[in-house]
C-alpha cells in the first residue's frame, strides 16, 4: 500500500510539468538567494570582527588598571616584557604583541589633526595579525623615524609616501615633546578608529620619546582560541585590567545580533514565499482532482492514504526545489567565499562603516540544514488547507463535483 501511495504521489507531483517546474524554480531561486545573503551578511560581520582583532585587541587585551579611563602614559604596564614571556609559555596562546600608545597632535606644513602614535614591533605584529595585509601603498618599514599612517588620516592630512609630519605629545614628566617623522606606508585596517587616527612607529623610538622605562607597554594584545582566557588572566593578574574582545568592542556584539535578525527576517520572507507557492499549487491540484479522490474513496481507499499521497506530492516537488536551491546556493557561497563581491565603486561609503570594498561570504553547513527543515515544514503546512477542504466533502459530493 505504501509503495502504491509513493508511486501515485510521484506521478501526480510532476503530472502538470509546467506548474511543477515553476514551483521548483521558485523554491530553488528563493533558497539560493537566501543562502547567498545569509553567507554575505555573516561574512561581512566576521571579516570586520577578525580584522579588528588582528589590528588591535586580539581575543584578549591587558592594560594598567586606570589606562582606559585616563589614557595617559603614566598608567602603563611596567613589567610588560616579563608578562609577554609568561603568556607565550601557555599552550593556548598563539601570539602576544606589546604596544605603546600616546595621544597627541599630528601636523604638516598646511594642516594638523589629533592622532594616536602607536609604538609596535613589525615582526610581532606580522605574527599577531598579518599586518602586511593591511598595506595600501608604500613600503612597510619603521626603521629610523619612519611612520605608517592610517588611510583616513593620510587622506585628511593629504599625506603621501615620503611626506614629513610632526607629532607632538607629553612625555612621562608631563613636558611637551615632539618628533619629526616621514611616511613610509599607508595602511587600511578597516578598524575605523585606527584608520582615522593611528600612526605607527617603532616601539623603541616611541619609548625614548616618552622617556618611559624599558620593557613597559600600555597594551598587551593576545591571540588565542581559549574562550575563558580573559577570566583566567584576570585571576592571574588581579592588579591589571584584562578585557575580552567583546568587552572592548561591545558594538561588534550588537552587529552580530543585528546580522542574526537580518538573516531571520530574510529566512522568514523566503520561507513564507515557498509556503504560499506550494500551498497555491497543491490547492489547485487537489481541486482539479476532487472527483478522482472521490472515486478512490468510494473504492475503499482510506482518507489517510489520500492525505499521505497529497503530502508526498508536495514533498517530492519541494525536495527537487531544495536540491537545486542547495546546488546553486552552494555555488554562490563558494564563489563569494573565494572571490568575493567587488564593490569598489562604493568603497568610500563602505570603508566609512568599517567594511572592505570586496565583501566575502561565510559558508556554514547550518544554512543547508535549517533550509531543509524549513522547506519540509512549509511543505507539510501547505497541504493542510487543501486537505481540510477535501475532508469536509462527502464521497458522493466529491464524486459529483465539477471544476
Amino acid at each position: 500500500m505504501f509503495r502504491l501511495i509513493l508511486w501515485l504521489a510521484y506521478k501526480n507531483a510532476f503530472l502538470r510539468r509546467s506548474r511543477a517546474l515553476l514551483l521548483i524554480v521558485m523554491i530553488s531561486v528563493s533558497m539560493s538567494m537566501m543562502l547567498a545573503l545569509e553567507g554575505l551578511y555573516d561574512g561581512m560581520t566576521a571579516s570586520m570582527v577578525e580584522k579588528t582583532k588582528r589590528s588591535d585587541s586580539g581575543e584578549v587585551s591587558i592594560y594598567a588598571k586606570e589606562f582606559r579611563q585616563e589614557l595617559t602614559i603614566q598608567e602603563s604596564i611596567k613589567d610588560a616584557k616579563k608578562i609577554q614571556e609568561e603568556l607565550l609559555l601557555r599552550k593556548d596562546v598563539k601570539s602576544v604583541s606589546l604596544r605603546l600608545q600616546a595621544d597627541g597632535l599630528c601636523a604638516t606644513a598646511k594642516k594638523s589633526s589629533f592622532a594616536t602614535l602607536i609604538g609596535i614591533e613589525l615582526e610581532d605584529e606580522q605574527g599577531f595579525g598579518d599586518f602586511s595585509e593591511f598595506l595600501e601603498t608604500g613600503s612597510l618599514t619603521l626603521r629610523g623615524h619612519k611612520t605608517v599612517v592610517g588611510k583616513e588620516l593620510a587622506k585628511d592630512l593629504k599625506l603621501k609616501i615620503g611626506s614629513k609630519v610632526i607629532f607632538s605629545t607629553q612625555d612621562m614628566s608631563g613636558e611637551i615633546t615632539a618628533v619629526a617623522l616621514r611616511v613610509s606606508a599607508i595602511v587600511q585596517t578597516n578598524n575605523i578608529a585606527l584608520d582615522k587616527g593611528a600612526m605607527y612607529v617603532n616601539r623603541e623610538l616611541l619609548r625614548k620619546l616618552l622617556q618611559m622605562p624599558k620593557n613597559s607597554a600600555t597594551q598587551i594584545a593576545i591571540r588565542s582560541d581559549n574562550t575563558r582566557l580573559a577570566q583566567e588572566l584576570s585571576a592571574q593578574y588581579p592588579d591589571l585590567d584584562v578585557k575580552s574582545f567583546l568587552e572592548l568592542y561591545p558594538m561588534m556584539e550588537q552587529m552580530q545580533e543585528i546580522t542574526v535578525i537580518f538573516n531571520s527576517i530574510t529566512f522568514f520572507i523566503v520561507m513564507l514565499v515557498v509556503f504560499i507557492g506550494i500551498m497555491g499549487v497543491t490547492y489547485v491540484s487537489v481541486l482539479e482532482r476532487v472527483r478522482e479522490f472521490g472515486v478512490m474513496r468510494s473504492l475503499g481507499m482510506p482518507y489517510s492514504a489520500i492525505k499521505s499521497q497529497i503530502l508526498f506530492e508536495a514533498l517530492f516537488v519541494a525536495l527537487v526545489g531544495y536540491i537545486l536551491g542547495a546546488f546553486f546556493g552552494f555555488s554562490a557561497l563558494y564563489y563569494l567565499e573565494n572571490y568575493g563581491l567587488d564593490l569598489k565603486e562604493f568603497a568610500d561609503g563602505l570603508e566609512s562603516f568599517g567594511y572592505a570594498s570586496v565583501l566575502y561570504a561565510d559558508m556554514k553547513y547550518d544554512y543547508f540544514i535549517t533550509s531543509f527543515a524549513a522547506i519540509f515544514i512549509a511543505s507539510v503546512l501547505s497541504v493542510l488547507l487543501p486537505l481540510r477542504r477535501l475532508r469536509k466533502m462527502s464521497v458522493i459530493e466529491a464524486t459529483k463535483l465539477q471544476i
